[in-house]
């Protein structure tokens, strides 16, 4: 066992515990077992970190341990050390737990590859060090915003996918004639094919807009510190940092013009989660239109087939459900409840600092992750396998009274409704038929 020191007193922790005593009282104090933080989140402050060590390395800073530093980065990268990773997703303190902990796991890793024990931070310490010239408060907010561009890079080609999914099946049912329903009522006749190219024109501007919001991620207040005046980081650091994170993620960053705008207000977190909730809108709508189109097979409207996945019921033989929109819908409803707790979340940035951003964080890379999860799934499972049922289609269309709109214009609005009141649908077209031909 290896003794570690705070301002608060000292605590005992395993010889090979890679994380260290910031981390272990975070453990203790936030017991809620819901959840770890994202890994993607932690990756992309571990990216952080290996540009902030990149940059102190060309300042020619303690060369040899910023050099080990990249490489344990690396290793951390390729997912070696995942289980240190061990805070809480929800959080007190803006974050600083999560930075703490990457610190620690981090100055651990350098110290063995150097041949020394854990906890030796007289040699490598994770604050003066790891994240010398850096706060949480720059740290946490820049790693939150490229992994939610990685992330939405990931959404919008699975949008592409199912827009383009939607549009051949809009082609494929071109001629499909079926009855067209407002307020779940009978209206006219329209084909499937119509209906699945209005899908197809609504996940366009999904995909339109995920694409288009990664423009306003990409300003991050690196270098900025504690409050984005830049304290405790030298010139030299804050844009060499920067430009060594560009390479690292591959992404066109940008400093921000204003850190202390960046650093204290999240409106554009907000603005990206109700541009996700638009899309889990629309994944709703298509999602439970295509459940009542499948309804049946006897009793229902049974206008289309969908893959059947597994069984549906564990006392009813031969019942199966709609399986895929059903989890599309969840994860949609998800999507929207999350929107809410990072709107609660961002308007509580109270002067120059928001201590919510771990809500924010967990609720809007969740968000990215179950979209571009279910999306994929929706694609590949459900519309892609879709099948038309003709046969209904017409028989519906068949039995409606969605005839009667071609002939309002001659016979007028009320003589049309009333032979449509008195008849059958058959009946009604051929009475009015006659009078048609009368007039």
């Amino acid at each position: 066992m290896r003794k570690e020191k705070d301002i608060l007193g000292e605590i005992s922790l395993p010889d090979d515990v890679l994380f260290g005593i910031n981390t272990y009282r975070a453990s203790q104090n936030f017991e809620l077992h819901h959840k770890k933080v994202n890994i993607n989140l932690i990756y992309v402050i571990v990216k952080v970190k290996k540009a902030a060590a990149v940059t102190y390395k060309n300042l020619g800073i303690k060369p040899d341990i910023y050099s080990a530093v990249i490489t344990v980065c690396d290793e951390i990268l390729l997912g070696k050390y995942d289980e240190f990773f061990i805070t809480e997703a929800l959080q007190g303190g803006a974050g600083t737990s999560t930075n703490m902990n990457v610190n620690e796991v981090i100055s651990n890793l350098v110290l063995k590859s150097l041949g020394r024990p854990c906890g030796d931070y007289k040699t490598v310490h994770p604050l003066d060090d790891i994240n010398r010239g850096q706060s949480t408060n720059d740290v946490y907010p820049t790693a939150l915003r490229i992994a939610a561009i990685e992330l939405l890079r990931s959404l919008s080609d699975e949008c592409a996918d199912l827009q383009k999914a939607l549009q051949e099946k809009e082609n494929e049912f071109a001629d499909v004639r079926k009855l067209g329903r407002t307020e779940l009522m009978d209206a006219v006749a329209i084909t499937l094919g119509e209906e699945f190219g209005s899908y197809a024109q609504a996940i366009a501007r999904d995909r339109w807009r995920i694409y288009k919001a990664e423009e306003r991620l990409r300003q991050v207040n690196i270098g900025g510190t504690a409050v984005g005046l830049s304290d405790n980081s030298l010139r030299k650091y804050r844009f060499g940092v920067i430009e060594e994170l560009r390479k690292i993620t591959e992404i066109g960053l940008a400093s921000a013009e204003y850190p202390m705008d960046i650093t204290q207000n999240n409106d554009v977190f907000v603005e990206v989660s109700g541009l996700l909730k638009a899309l889990a809108v629309n994944l709703l709508k298509i999602s439970n239109d295509l459940r009542l189109m499948n309804s049946g097979p006897y009793g229902g409207l049974s206008e289309i087939k969908l893959a059947p996945m597994q069984q549906g019921s564990t006392i009813m033989p031969g019942k199966i459900n709609p399986v895929i929109p059903e989890m599309t819908m969840q994860c949609a409803m998800k999507v929207i409840s999350n929107d809410t707790a990072i709107t609660l979340a961002s308007q509580h940035g109270e002067f120059e600092l928001n201590a919510f951003l771990p809500l924010i964080a967990d609720s809007l890379l969740e968000s990215l992750e179950l979209l571009k999860n279910a999306v994929r799934i929706f694609r590949t499972k459900c519309v892609e396998t879709v099948q038309a049922n003709v046969e209904s289609c017409q028989r519906n269309l068949k039995l409606s009274a969605a005839f009667g709109v071609k002939y309002t214009e001659k016979l007028g609005y009320d003589t049309v409704s009333r032979v449509i009141k008195e008849n059958n649908p058959e009946e009604a077209e051929e009475a009015l038929n006659r009078l048609m031909n009368q007039e």
